[in-house]
């Protein structure tokens, strides 16, 4: 059974309609890419995903249940674009914080700094960190209850090459691991990271393959010049 399951799903906002009829599914313990441009709906499909955005028809399923159902709150964590994290405390601080909300256990915390290797930093105020930081502290709040489905909006943006790469090799350890992870991009050169691709343009799903069978598809080598053509066929 897949982890994510979205059927017919439509959803207006602002008398938009964002998402007219989009259809997916994602499978459990993969690195799954949602790329678009801005404003092709990615975000509010992830907002959907975890329960928090009103949808005018259609149905979104997670780990088999209903998304935003209550028994799904500590099996799923959801990172926004925005730091999730309050400032005026240390990470320590934030992470024991976290930690009691979400019943996670003792070692949960100095764990959860480990993974995003930030355990040097634990007595820091959040808000003396880097963007980088930020972004990796806020992951490491949604791995305390350690969650089987992991949905990441734009991790990250505005991060430099390394710490982009130290970012996806962490989602590709936690795959392996077991947990089910869809993240979301707008930057290209992140697609052949993920086992799997969801193109996404004005609401509409392009494609759901493989980065090798959306070159085999399209005849392009380069994924930039895969996502234009299909959007050229669409078109």
């Amino acid at each position: 059974m897949p982890a994510i399951e979205v059927d017919d799903l439509r959803v207006v906002r602002g008398g938009n309609v964002v998402l007219p009829r989009l259809t997916l599914s994602v499978e459990a313990a993969t690195v799954t890419g949602l790329l678009g441009p801005s404003g092709s709906g990615k975000t509010t499909l992830l907002r959907a995903l975890v329960g928090v955005q009103i949808v005018a028809g259609g149905s979104v399923r997670v780990l088999g249940v209903p998304a935003g159902s209550p028994e799904l709150r500590r099996r799923v964590a959801y990172t926004t674009q925005a730091p999730s994290v309050y400032g005026d405390l240390t990470l320590r601080e934030n992470l024991a914080y976290f930690a009691r909300v979400v019943d996670a256990g003792r070692d949960a915390p100095a764990s959860a700094a480990r993974t995003v290797a930030l355990d040097d930093v634990l007595d820091r105020q959040v808000r003396t960190f880097s963007g980088g930081q930020l972004a990796r502290a806020s992951l490491a709040c949604a791995l305390l209850g350690a969650p089987e489905v992991l949905v990441l909006d734009e991790p990250t943006v505005g991060l430099d090459p390394v710490l982009r790469r130290d970012l996806w090799q962490t989602f590709r350890e936690l795959a392996a691991a077991g947990t089910t992870i869809l993240v979301s991009s707008h930057v290209m050169d992140e697609a052949d990271r993920c086992d799997r691709l969801l193109l996404l343009r004005d609401g509409t799903l392009l494609a759901d393959e493989t980065p090798a069978a959306l070159r085999a598809r399209t005849g392009r080598d380069d994924l930039d010049a895969a996502f234009l053509a299909l959007v050229e066929e669409s078109a």
